[in-house]
């Protein structure tokens, strides 16, 4: 296989037989598109995990450049960190300034009737992405996947995905701008993607995926052959009805880090199939409410926070659940004060008060110890009740035919 090309800006990425997810036994923390955990009260450590998938570091001197290409504010997501890695988004920057077109891809594995607060991450990011570039965006709902990898029926695995679709919509996506599609009905609809997904195929030796995905010998065939459907939305033709049967338009992907195997390798077939690369902008991962050690689990009630909770579910959840970096009296807290690092009520809001100056009044009041683990909790309940009161009102108001629309597949509001 060739080598996955490192774009001018990026150290040198590993070939294919090297990309596996299982490339850290020295490591404590473990990354894969399956599992996320670490020994370390802080979390992962994001940098080590930059030079061992071989990504980019999104610096001050990148952040500055979107917001001089696109004259709009950056969104807090990307000044705070949270969108921390990169592939190739200067070829982006640069192909939007010489308005050449691309598009958005992003994706969502339904496994739970509705999303928890982690899984608005992605989207709230590409929504932004969307309205300061302007270009469509492709959504994969991937019930095909969670039927192969969970316990449910294809039945219950669609049916998820069209429920989640729902708290998608109520993001606020633009439906003349937004396809989102299950796969369990595209790829039936669509020679396109269909094709893509074949030529993926033969690019990639069983060796290969066993060595990037870790299967093993008692895997179904059928989550072998999966990577090639989570690779085949990166490529412009397998959407004819919407970039006019171009396979030229490079397409930009907002995800969480633990995705980026499936993409590494699609990177690497790309040149092979005569499409462009997937670049990626990779966040962290949105911590559970026990801590930083993994992330937040649909599976695991209480460690997560959902987008249906009652304003007492979720302040029940904060309260009880959510891991405190403060002193173990309150005696002992105004004396060596909190630690914010650890502590998931102040991470938390770094990923939903927006408000810069409020956040770093809350991290020196509670660094110090003059703010006391309750009153930040106060502080994260009331926040998290109204956003997701808000989502809950939206959601409501979609019907089945707004779905419809959304999931149909149709030309967008621009032309190839």
């Amino acid at each position: 296989m060739t080598t996955v090309a490192a774009s001018s800006e990026s150290p040198p990425a590993p070939d294919m037989n090297s990309l596996t997810v299982n490339d850290n036994q020295e490591e404590d923390d473990v990354v894969d598109p399956w599992n996320v955990t670490s020994k370390s009260a802080k979390g992962v450590d994001y940098d080590k995990l930059i030079k061992r998938f071989g990504s980019s570091k999104i610096d001050d001197e990148l952040i500055q450049r979107i917001a001089k290409v696109t004259g709009k504010p950056v969104h807090h997501l990307l000044k705070r960190g949270v969108f921390f890695s990169h592939r190739d988004m200067h070829t982006i920057l640069s192909l939007y300034e010489q308005k050449k077109p691309f598009y958005l891809y992003t994706g969502r594995g339904p496994s739970s009737d509705a999303m928890h607060l982690g899984h608005l991450i992605p989207f709230l990011f590409t929504k932004w992405l969307q309205e300061v570039f302007d270009i469509p965006l492709v959504i994969q709902l991937t019930d095909d996947e969670k039927f192969l990898w969970k316990d449910l029926t294809l039945e219950e695995a669609h049916r998820l995905a069209v429920e989640n679709a729902k708290d998608i919509i109520a993001c606020g996506f633009d439906v003349e701008k937004t396809f989102i599609f299950s796969d369990l009905e595209y790829i039936g609809q669509s020679q396109a993607f269909y094709w893509n997904m074949c030529r993926v195929q033969k690019c990639v030796t069983f060796n290969q995926a066993k060595g990037i995905f870790g299967f093993g010998d008692s895997d179904c065939i059928g989550k072998i052959s999966f990577p090639s459907i989570q690779a085949s939305p990166s490529f412009s033709s397998s959407f004819p009805q919407i970039f006019n049967g171009r396979k030229d338009i490079p397409c930009l992907i907002p995800c969480a880090i633990d995705q980026d195997p499936y993409f590494r390798m699609t990177r690497d077939v790309a040149p092979r199939l005569g499409c462009s690369k997937p670049a990626l902008m990779h966040s962290t991962f949105f911590p559970a409410l026990q801590g930083a050690q993994t992330k937040m689990n649909a599976s695991e009630p209480n460690s997560a926070v959902f987008l249906t909770d009652t304003n007492k579910q979720i302040k029940t959840k904060i309260n009880k659940y959510a891991f405190s970096g403060g002193g173990a009296t309150v005696e002992e807290h105004k004396e060596k004060g909190g630690n914010c690092d650890v502590d998931i009520s102040y991470q938390w809001l770094t990923f939903f008060l927006e408000d810069d100056d409020r956040l770093e009044q809350i991290r020196k009041d509670y660094t110090s110890g003059e703010l006391l683990t309750g009153f930040l909790k106060k502080e994260l309940i009331e926040l998290l009740q109204k956003i997701v009161g808000e989502h809950r009102d939206r959601r409501a108001k979609i019907t089945d035919d707004v779905v419809k629309q959304f999931m149909t597949p149709r030309k967008l509001k621009f032309d190839y």
